[in-house]
């Protein structure tokens, strides 16, 4: 399944927000222009219809409050709303659309409450499968401090949208937690965000599938590494403990074996990355792929991605944030899988690309040259430290 469509009303950066989503969504623009904010929405619904530890009020406390959700432009309507439509694959008309709109409740406690949860089937007669508040809610108004989605007893009929959101996964992968993993003490985080469990979700998969998605990723991995010969899985004899094995070209025969406390920072990530598009099939969202890769590498991203989804049993839906213009630079990339970002006195406006864009790109332009002169100079390569 995947997100067709995005509509936001008060989302942090954001007082509107109404685009198209495709296969890949890349996600660009200047520091503190809401990036990450923009790929926070699918975890925010990640974290509501998390069957066990989740829902609407661990989500939103877990952001510090509504507060802070709450676009600091909505000065008269302090509804935070939420809006998306579902297909089933790529290139198929949306059969979902699933709305929830949260506000404080104004007294007590100050929770935050449901304003509206909606769930619709496209393309079908009849009323919505949920439309709140309904005439429970008003006989007992405790209930809209939960949605209908986190609730086993009551998504039933579009259970598999909870089933969707909860399938999301988040990587930033950290090369330094997976090199030093045995020094660094402490659980994982939840979801492990950073990568530091790479290796045990790779322990975890049968013999023939890690053999099958590691000669996937190695064959790939060849155009970005190309003196790895073989990639292979195996378990320490004393410890137990997992690693990533490869054989390296070398001047001595049988010198260039090594594991993943060897390899360099972006050989870690991009071995994440692509056994995360291989690992599962719900949304995948990757904050800077780019980080510890030259140039030469950074350019074959997309191409990378592509051939990790058509590979895969079930093509994931990706969410990218890039600060590169060599990313966006790759003549593969269509210029209408990016979203552009641009801050303004009201928020962030979220652009998708129109009728000039793409004629520039069809008249042999790249993505980056056509899109980066509309973002203000020097601002694309620097580190977003603020969002």
């Amino acid at each position: 399944m995947i997100i067709t469509r995005l509509k936001l009303k008060n989302w942090r950066n954001f007082k509107h927000v109404d685009v198209n989503l495709r296969e890949r969504v890349y996600v660009v623009g200047p520091n503190a222009s809401g990036k990450s904010n923009l790929l926070d929405v699918v975890r925010f619904l990640r974290d509501v219809a998390k069957p066990n530890g989740g829902g609407l009020q661990k989500a939103v406390a877990d952001r510090d409050g509504l507060k802070r959700l709450r676009c600091l432009n909505a000065r008269k309507d302090p509804e935070v709303l939420i809006e998306v439509e579902i297909a089933e694959t790529a290139g198929q008309a949306a059969e979902w659309r699933y709305t929830l709109g949260i506000k404080s409740e104004g007294s007590g406690l100050q929770r935050p409450i449901v304003s509206q949860e909606k769930v619709e089937r496209l393309g079908a007669s009849g009323p919505p499968l949920l439309a709140r508040p309904n005439k429970a809610d008003q006989r007992d108004p405790e209930l809209l401090t939960e949605t209908h989605l986190e609730q086993v007893g009551t998504n039933k009929d579009f259970r598999i949208l909870a089933e969707f959101f909860s399938g999301v996964t988040y990587l930033h992968l950290v090369p330094q937690l997976l090199k030093f993993g045995s020094k660094i003490s402490g659980s994982l985080m939840e979801g492990d965000p950073f990568g530091q469990g790479f290796l045990l979700k790779v322990a975890k998969a049968s013999p023939k599938v890690q053999k099958s998605r590691l000669k996937k990723i190695e064959t790939a991995l060849r155009a970005c590494v190309p003196n790895m010969r073989e990639l292979t899985f195996e378990k320490d004899p004393v410890s137990g403990a997992p690693h990533l094995v490869a054989l390296f070209e070398h001047w001595r025969p049988g010198a260039g074996w090594q594991r993943e406390n060897e390899f360099s920072d972006g050989t870690l990530r991009l071995l994440g990355i692509m056994w995360s598009l291989l690992d599962g099939d719900g949304l995948l969202l990757l904050e800077e792929p780019e980080l510890s890769l030259n140039e030469s590498i950074v350019e074959r991203i997309h191409r990378l991605i592509v051939q990790m989804q058509r590979q895969a049993k079930h093509a994931r839906q990706v969410f990218i944030t890039t600060h590169s213009e060599a990313l966006l630079s790759d003549e593969a990339l269509d210029i209408r899988e990016v979203l552009r970002l641009e801050p303004t006195e009201d928020g962030t406006v979220v652009h998708e690309a129109d009728e000039t864009d793409t004629k520039l790109v069809s008249s042999g332009y790249t993505v980056a040259e056509a899109l980066l002169p509309r973002i203000k100079p020097g601002q694309l390569d620097q580190l977003s430290l603020f969002e």
